[in-house]
């Protein structure tokens, strides 16, 4: 088992690279199980969710070794439980982190035993929460979390939100179906304001298999939506699969400006870095 840390790689690293620098130590308060991260180019920091400390840290951008984190929402007042991913909002200044059948949100420079400002929850909302994105451009929040089909078949529902939503509010939209091929949920979603586009992990297709689901499997993929659709709307398009290179599924990150999507896939172990100019159009 590999001991806590966020590793650093150059953006053109390929094969058995080794990071650049990497933050790990008693002192950094990071735990074994992160899986999320949140950069925030405006102010180059970046924000992780500590499940077990029941916290939220944040890092400056050039973080090495041992390094303390620069701010840490922590405390009775937080109301966190298991805050195992997040998303931030730069330009609002926002911390949005899903549990379960809410989402809370926090002030971006939030420190301490810091209360949430809002708190997305009740029956019209919908949730079951997993993953969040934020489009402050376009003012909308986008959940994606899981649903029980039919037979006991294990799906999943993007939802879109008004951006400052609170207390019992439905979504604006919803895309769910058969048609969607929204299964398990593989890691922390994507989003890219600038065309409106949601890029989805999707693991597998079948049932949830908790401890027991397969360490390998050919039908996972990244798929992409638009923050319009609504119904049961198939991807736009999707990347690595199914029947592809990934494995199993479990983040992605937009880089505009070398127009590439990097996901991460934790069968291979690996960073995969695609080529796809379309979702920058």
């Amino acid at each position: 088992m590999s001991h806590p840390q966020i590793a650093v790689f150059a953006r053109l690293a390929d094969g058995g690279a080794q990071p650049v620098r990497a933050i790990e130590g008693q002192r950094s308060m990071l735990g074994r199980t992160m899986h999320s991260i949140a950069y925030n180019e405006v102010r180059d920091e970046f924000v992780v969710p500590q499940q077990f400390g029941q916290a939220i840290l944040t890092f400056s951008g050039d973080a090495d070794g041992e390094a303390v984190p620069i701010r840490v929402i922590q405390g009775s007042r937080t109301g966190l439980i298991e805050p195992d991913r997040l998303a931030i909002d730069p330009v609002n200044n926002e911390i949005f982190v899903p549990e379960g059948d809410h989402v809370k949100v926090y002030p971006l420079l939030g420190n301490g035993n810091v209360a949430p400002i809002r708190r997305i929850e009740g029956p019209d909302t919908l949730l079951v929460a997993s993953t969040v994105a934020v489009d402050p451009i376009h003012d909308l929040l986008t959940v994606v979390g899981g649903s029980q089909r039919q037979g006991g078949d294990y799906g999943s529902r993007l939802q879109i939100f008004d951006r400052a939503a609170d207390g019992n509010t439905p979504p604006l939209r919803v895309v769910e179906g058969p048609n969607t091929r929204l299964g398990q949920v593989g890691g922390p979603h994507g989003i890219y304001p600038p065309t409106g586009r949601i890029l989805v992990t999707i693991r597998s297709q079948g049932r949830s298999g908790g401890m027991g689901e397969p360490m390998h499997t050919d039908e996972g993929f990244v798929g992409v939506w638009s923050i319009n659709d609504d119904g049961d709307v198939p991807p736009r398009w999707t990347i690595g699969g199914p029947q592809g290179v990934l494995q199993m599924v479990r983040g992605v990150a937009v880089n505009p400006n070398h127009q590439e999507i990097i996901v991460t896939d934790k069968r291979m172990n690996a960073i995969l870095t695609f080529y796809f100019p379309e979702l920058f159009m």
